[in-house]
């Protein structure tokens, strides 16, 4: 779903290379835990101490991969298309392999991954079905792919993209679109993916701890994380 029939804001839009390569600098301090991390400590599956080796698609600063080293994943390939994020995850260690690529076009091993995560990237993508195929063409038998991502819903209540101020002060919008639930879900099941669980994630007081001003969007769900299964 196009997302300017909701944009509220008018910012000057530009690519994910671009924007992200722009944000680095400050990306750390924007991106609360609240957004994606907090949801992934709510999710049953997979147990994070019995995962081998993880593919972390779109994997930025390497947030994600700390989270998971953290947790007890010891082995983690992660992919980005932003060459500036890369060298803050590179520094940041958790990953044994880091590749500029397409979270959708990997390059990675086939069948060579038991945990496949990604986090607030899809809605960067036109087409979900990609993301899903590729996902499923790097899981192991059993596999689980993990996705977070902001809420439809939200994106198009508050007409807000994904964005960030850059170096003049500008606020400007990186490329954004619309992924309705049912389209998680029909890309999901088409790419062959069971889905196991799904948590959503609403505005609430700990949120509005950090941006009191969303006080308007109390109680509206923010974000949420899927996990979808390979059976075996």
């Amino acid at each position: 779903m196009d997302f300017e029939t909701f944009d509220a804001r008018g910012y000057r839009t530009v690519d994910v290379r671009t924007g992200y390569g722009e944000w680095v600098a400050d990306y750390e301090n924007t991106v609360e835990d609240v957004m994606d991390l907090a949801l992934l400590e709510r999710l049953v599956e997979p147990r994070w101490s019995a995962v081998s080796r993880a593919a972390d698609l779109g994997c930025g600063t390497g947030r994600t991969g700390q989270w998971l080293r953290e947790h007890g994943v010891e082995h983690i390939d992660g992919v980005d298309v932003t060459p500036e994020m890369l060298d803050l995850a590179r520094r940041r260690g958790a990953h044994e392999r880091l590749e500029e690529a397409d979270a959708a076009a990997t390059g990675l091993p086939s069948g060579a991954y038991d945990l496949v995560i990604c986090s607030l990237i899809d809605e960067h993508l036109e087409d979900l079905r990609p993301l899903y195929a590729e996902a499923h063409r790097l899981a192991a038998p059993g596999a689980a792919f993990v996705l977070v991502t902001f809420h439809p819903h939200f994106i198009m209540t508050s007409g807000m993209p994904t964005h960030y101020t850059n170096a003049e002060g500008e606020p400007v919008a990186i490329a954004t679109n619309v992924h309705l639930i049912s389209d998680h879900v029909a890309a999901g099941l088409g790419a062959g993916w069971r889905l196991a669980e799904l948590h959503e994630n609403v505005v609430d007081d700990t949120w509005l701890k950090i941006k009191p001003k969303w006080e308007r969007f109390r109680n509206h769900p923010f974000s949420a994380a899927y996990t979808w299964r390979e059976d075996s």
